[in-house]
């Protein structure tokens, strides 16, 4: 099978490149060192400054060794045109976001697209001076080379990251490259699922595994592969006191459905609002949560007759901006269920989907016959409402931004755009403000509104509702729940925002 080799400088979008990469049909994995069995390579972005002495490199006989077409994106981008004697400067502005390219498109990265496409940038540092034999492909109106090319050595560059959804063609530029090389298409997501399905039974064996599921889709489709697998499985809810609305009951439900008899609720509210009491800091809260967990899971895995894997949902948006998978890479926030976890940790760490985005878990959720309710439910994290209120996390805080979430989504399903949102939800700010109710002035929270249309959580744009449904939202909040007098609506697309806000 063809193979594309993805190399890793550290940039949260290197997995990303890999998982389009399958989508077309075409294996990728990401690398640190090139190798002959792969049919091309795409140098990956970076938080690094290519001037700086730690700055990431590739092995330095590697155009010389290499003869295969490569594709640098962004940082890598940058690092081809240095090594061939180019040059790297700090540009007169920043670009972060969309915008608007100018494309060669008679080149063939860029055969099919228009001479105007928008795509997404993410930079301070550019090329200002191209090596000898390297043509200029594409510009916009701050960079001046924002893409080139060396035909006679197969070599591509661009500034800007046609493997996000924001670059609009980006899958287009990404065919090109694979077409230019002539990789054969034959890659499946089925064969990741029984290959899965094998690693688990030969990894687990007949040790028991306890496992957290929330019922969101993460957790879900996780427990249906276990259960897939036929891994004996236990599967806990803790009630934490920061879930929505009724969520413990959907999850019984929910496990009903799929037909699973070991699921175990676990009613820990007090304990969770006792170790969060006073605590603002959003890194600390999640690290409280994650320890807390883990507590929970010791104290249910002897109770009920030891276990020897810890299975999680986590998936690969989760890591990366939760750990640092090379040692260029930045750490964005920590996930309860890997920044958290603690080093005296008893049980071996079981997860089965932390390679994969949030699309291809949904995919494989449809393999393994879950309904769609379940497959398509928005994501919710793993900290729940705590990292939804900005600061200290108070009982009265959940109960408002609970009541508040529900009506919310209502409103949202109700005016038939759900399944068109990656997330949308209610976050509270720490703040009062004045408002008159009645005739009286009042002095209660600030809620934001959150919406975002993504398809992998890497970068998300904010989402424009239509103001009639924001006027609803608004309205029925300050009416319905008590402490609220003020509704805004969240704007800011990823990156530079985050999705969540702690």
């Amino acid at each position: 099978m063809d193979k594309i080799g993805v190399f890793d400088f550290g940039g949260q979008y290197c997995h990303l490149i890999a998982r389009r990469i399958r989508d077309l049909g075409v294996y990728a994995e990401i690398i640190y060192e090139p190798s002959q069995e792969y049919k091309g390579f795409i140098l990956s972005g970076g938080p690094g400054n290519i001037s700086e002495e730690e700055a990431p490199q590739l092995p330095e006989e590697f155009f010389n060794e290499v003869e295969v077409p490569v594709l640098g994106i962004c940082y890598g981008h940058q690092m081809i045109a240095q090594t061939f004697g180019g040059k790297v400067e700090r540009g007169r502005e920043r670009e972060y976001g969309k915008k608007t390219a100018i494309l060669e498109n008679s080149s063939s990265l860029f055969k099919g697209l228009n001479k105007e496409e928008q795509v997404w940038m993410s930079h301070y540092d550019q090329v200002t001076i191209l090596p000898d034999d390297f043509d200029v492909i594409g510009s916009t109106d701050i960079c001046g080379i924002a893409a080139y090319q060396n035909i006679h050595k197969n070599i591509f560059g661009v500034q800007f990251h046609p493997e996000v959804i924001h670059t609009i063609n980006g899958t287009k530029i990404l065919k090109n490259f694979l077409d230019i090389i002539g990789c054969k298409r034959e890659w499946k997501l089925s064969q990741w699922v029984e290959k899965k399905i094998h690693e688990l039974q030969t990894e687990i064996g007949s040790n028991r595994v306890i496992m957290a599921v929330s019922g969101g889709v993460d957790s879900t489709v996780a427990a249906a592969l276990l259960t897939k697998a036929k891994i004996n499985a236990h599967f806990i809810h803790v009630d934490t006191g920061l879930m929505r609305l009724n969520e413990s009951e959907e999850v019984a439900k929910i496990f009903e459905d799929l037909g699973t008899e070991n699921l175990h609720i676990v009613d820990a509210k007090k304990r969770f609002f006792k170790r969060l009491e006073d605590i603002s800091d959003p890194e600390l809260k999640r690290k409280i949560i994650g320890n807390l967990f883990i507590d929970i899971f010791e104290e249910e895995s002897d109770r009920l007759d030891n276990f020897d894997f810890l299975g999680q949902g986590t998936i690969y948006p989760d890591r990366i901006e939760s750990a640092q998978p090379s040692k260029h890479a930045s750490v964005i926030k920590t996930h309860h269920n890997v920044g958290g976890l603690p080093e005296r940790m008893k049980l071996k760490l079981i997860e089965p989907l932390n390679e994969l985005y949030k699309d291809e878990v949904r995919k494989i959720g449809e393999m393994l016959g879950l309904p769609k309710r379940y497959i398509d439910r928005h994501p919710f994290p793993g900290p729940a409402l705590a990292i939804r209120i900005l600061g200290i996390v108070t009982e009265e805080r959940v109960d408002i931004l609970r009541k508040a979430d529900a009506i919310v989504t209502q409103i949202i399903e109700n005016n038939g755009i759900y399944d068109s949102l990656w997330q949308v939800f209610p976050a509270l700010i720490p703040v009062k403000s004045v408002g008159v109710m009645g005739d009286k002035r009042t002095y209660e929270y600030i809620l934001t509104i959150r919406a975002v249309e993504s398809v992998d959580a890497m970068t998300a744009d904010w989402a424009r509702l239509d103001y009639d449904v924001l006027e609803e939202i608004s309205t029925k909040i300050i009416n319905k729940v008590n402490g609220v007098n003020r509704v805004l609506y969240d704007i800011t697309s990823k990156p530079p925002g985050t999705i969540e806000y702690e």
